[in-house]
């Protein structure tokens, strides 16, 4: 079998698995009569009503909108629009912030406003919006865009990450989501605002969080955007890394010329030392000389590993990157061999046994997204 062929037959069964699989169960098991997804899952498919946090239902929103595009047949649309509706009308405050978690009633259980929250929530209405081709979301993420812009702008660069962390520490993470979030809303809008939105984030990226020395990006800063001091200072997550890399391949496409050094300088770190080639798995942490830090293994890098390989197959077409994403897909796959098909394992241990827990489902927009990804440039080599 060709490095090709086996890169279109993983996308065979990515897309099966989503749309059979996985679409099914998350669209109906844990459902609750106010409209709100599951929040999460134990591996025997109960589902768990503690709380429901808003970035998860906006995730789950956008994970939806993918499930659609790619072909399910089930009741996405009014999903999607029933969460969304209920996100705008139960989870957003007077002041123009969603909540942190709500019931299964959704009534707020955490009132705090948090930027992380936040950019999921910018993403599921502007991709929401160019699917559903509702302009009224546009305009809702236009407002809460104001919102973020004039309440947390901060005076070095980036935002404030409002009520809930630490304030002390800055984080790159939600930057990140915001300018996925910004993507997708210039994707599917005539909006320049959300072009610019994305540049600026990305322009952060470039001159703050990414380690000149290394290329990785780093995690935790001072007020100012200084790498904090210690080893936290010099942490990175090679899926952030991966990440990082499959945003920048979006701006590339978009004409930026940085773009593509920037993620060639991110995928060569995270590849060079954030693999463990015996599991086949991207780890959580490693340090900037590459000193492991945390080998155990979330789901979610794993998606991140296979987003960047694809996104730069697209880019270059070459054979290693295709190689990297069918050994990518079939890391992937095993976090999803478990007994009740559309649930996963979240964190896989350095022995490679697996943590017993709940299937987060926040992770469906991770695998969503990833298994999208797969799927389209499946189709475009279907086409050559």
């Amino acid at each position: 079998m060709t490095v090709n062929s086996s890169l279109i037959e993983a996308a065979d069964a990515a897309r099966t698995w989503l749309l059979e699989k996985a679409a099914p169960l998350w669209s109906a098991r844990g459902r609750t009569p106010s409209g709100l997804f599951a929040e999460r899952m134990t591996l025997a498919g109960e589902p768990d009503e503690t709380y429901f946090r808003t970035f998860v239902q906006a995730r789950h929103i956008y994970s939806f909108v993918q499930i659609g595009r790619l072909g399910w047949s089930g009741p996405w649309r009014d999903l999607v629009t029933e969460t969304m509706e209920l996100l705008l009308s139960r989870a957003k405050r007077r002041d123009g912030f969603f909540v942190h978690r709500m019931d299964a009633d959704a009534n707020p259980l955490d009132e705090r406003a948090d930027l992380y929250d936040q950019a999921f929530v910018l993403l599921a209405l502007g991709t929401a919006a160019g699917a559903l081709r509702q302009g009224a979301w546009l305009h809702e993420a236009e407002t809460l865009l104001d919102r973020i812009e004039s309440e947390w702008r901060h005076a070095s660069g980036g935002f404030r990450e409002g009520e809930i962390v630490d304030p002390r520490i800055r984080r790159q993470n939600p930057h990140m989501h915001l300018l996925e979030a910004f993507l997708a809303a210039e994707k599917v809008s005539d909006l320049y605002r959300f072009h610019d939105a994305a540049r600026s984030i990305a322009d952060l990226a470039e001159g703050k969080f990414i380690d000149a020395k290394s290329g990785a990006l780093l995690e935790y800063f001072t007020d100012d955007l200084e790498p904090v001091a210690g080893a936290e200072g010099r942490i990175a997550e090679p899926g952030h890394c991966f990440e990082w890399a499959w945003l920048f391949e979006q701006l590339a496409d978009r004409g930026w010329e940085a773009a593509c050094s920037n993620s060639e300088g991110l995928t060569g770190f995270g590849r060079r030392y954030g693999i463990d080639a015996k599991r086949n798995v991207a780890i959580n942490e490693v340090l900037t000389d590459g000193t492991v830090r945390d080998a155990k293994a979330r789901l979610w890098p794993q998606t991140e590993r296979l987003k960047a390989a694809v996104a730069r197959f697209r880019r270059l077409g070459s054979e290693i990157e295709a190689r990297e994403a069918a050994e990518a897909a079939r890391g992937l796959q095993q976090y999803l061999d478990v007994s009740i098909p559309g649930l996963w394992h979240d964190k896989l241990r350095e022995d490679g046994t697996w943590i017993e827990e709940l299937a987060p489902g926040s992770s469906l927009y991770h695998i969503s997204c990833a298994y999208a990804e797969l799927v389209d440039v499946s189709h475009s080599m279907h086409k050559e």
